[in-house]
């Protein structure tokens, strides 16, 4: 497990993220926009999106990669959107901070 941790902040650290690539149609879920933005690492989709919110000083954005991996793009992006519903149910606005 700690090399595919590794292996995804190396992707991100090198500023090669695809988190701003959304692969699938955004999915308004309260109020919140998530953006489903898995990639390809070691021949598995890591989960990855983008939660965003228009507040009146803009919209507000947090990027977020999970260590969980998947078979096929279809399992990540499902899996990425109840991941982030989930985030969004326990933080709410927090998760801007």
């Amino acid at each position: 497990m700690f090399a595919k941790l590794k292996a995804a902040w190396t992707h991100i650290s090198k500023g090669t993220s695809k988190l701003a690539e959304p692969v699938a149609p955004p999915v308004e879920y309260n109020g919140y926009r998530i953006r489903p933005t898995p990639y390809k690492i070691n021949g598995q989709y890591q989960t990855a999106g983008i939660i965003e919110k228009q507040t009146p000083d803009g919209v507000k954005r947090h990027d977020f990669v999970r260590a969980d991996t998947h078979q096929n793009i279809d399992d990540a992006i499902n899996f990425t959107i109840s991941k982030a519903k989930q985030m969004i149910d326990m933080e709410g606005d927090r998760i801007f901070v």
